[in-house]
């Protein structure tokens, strides 16, 4: 069985040495008129080098631009959208990070491509396989709000910004993404909605071309919806195991149809977990899901953590799975 080590998706911007401090000095003099839109793009460029590098280094088989560029995952997409303004700060789920909150003042549109010449900035860079990784339509939905009071609600908000994203998923698998992650986390807090997820998920589908698609969802308890999630048309799908204690019993009695990326290592915290438990947890998994690949990252973006922790963090997948690797033998 090949066990794939992966990023999930975001990387830290900032660090304690004078390098990795370069892009928050950079955007503070640009907020004050020192620095110019062109200093600004050459320190994220700066960023993401260093986080595809630091990912390369750890070991990982497949690797993220970091989203080094994002000022969080709700407004960097919503906020390039049209019939979208972005208004103040609001906590994201149960993090202490913040986002800015989209405010939906008519028809959402897609006119250009919005995370392409990122993922082709990082492809040219990493000789490993970058994934290309965006937030989704469901989310983007459930954290904006229509101005005015406008009529239509969820279902109306959640039809605009699928049929922007469709496009934007068709747009990244021309570019030659060969897996395209979809980051749903919403979906468990609202799992009544699924009805209208999958309508979307589906449409994302549609547009992917010969690239892959991933479904990841996390901040909550995934296993009351696992049944369902396997009817989805995902190639893949990520699993935040720190919310789901039952989660490693419930796929080694009921398997996958789907290819699984297994969210075993807390991406919030920064202790390393044991690698003994960890390969014990995969074992039990694996079992169903042989000859299949399976694929091993945090349970979520790493931005939560110090730069230092998020990279011992990665390189701690490696030893995992050298451990796990041992106990086959």
């Amino acid at each position: 069985m090949e066990l794939i080590l992966t990023n999930h998706s975001s990387y830290p911007r900032i660090g304690d040495t004078p390098e990795y401090q370069l892009l928050r000095r950079t955007i503070a003099q640009w907020e004050k008129g020192g620095k110019t839109e062109a200093n600004r793009g050459a320190a994220e460029d700066r960023l993401t080098e260093l986080a595809l590098t630091e990912q390369i280094e750890a070991g990982l088989d497949l690797v993220t631009d970091g989203q080094i560029r994002w000022y969080d995952p709700i407004s960097h997409l919503a906020g390039k959208l049209s019939g979208v303004r972005v208004n103040g700060l609001l906590r994201l789920f149960d993090t202490n990070f913040y986002f800015r909150q989209p405010v939906v003042r008519g028809p959402i549109g897609w006119s250009e491509p919005l995370l392409v010449s990122d993922f082709l900035f990082a492809k040219a860079r990493s000789f490993r396989p970058v994934k290309a990784v965006l937030t989704g339509p469901y989310t983007l939905a459930r954290l904006s709000i229509p101005e005015n009071g406008q009529t239509g609600g969820l279902e109306l908000l959640l039809e605009g910004y699928t049929a922007a994203l469709a496009q934007e998923v068709g747009a990244l698998a021309d570019a030659g993404a060969t897996i395209i992650q979809v980051d749903e986390p919403s979906l468990l807090k609202h799992p009544q909605d699924f009805v209208l997820f999958a309508r979307s998920v589906a449409a994302l589908a549609a547009r992917k071309g010969q690239a892959r698609l991933a479904l990841s969802v996390y901040f909550g308890d995934v296993a009351p919806l696992y049944e369902r999630l396997q009817s989805l048309p995902a190639d893949i799908l990520g699993f935040d195991f720190i919310y789901s204690p039952q989660l490693v019993e419930l796929i080694a009695a009921q398997g996958s149809n789907k290819t699984l990326a297994l969210g075993l290592v807390d991406g919030r915290n920064t202790r390393l977990e044991d690698p003994r438990v960890v390969a014990g947890q995969l074992e039990k998994i694996t079992r169903k899901l042989e000859p299949h690949p399976v694929y091993l990252s945090p349970s979520c973006g790493l931005e939560y953590l110090p730069r230092d922790r998020a990279q011992l963090k990665l390189r701690h997948l490696t030893t995992i799975k050298n451990t796990f690797a041992g106990s086959r033998q």
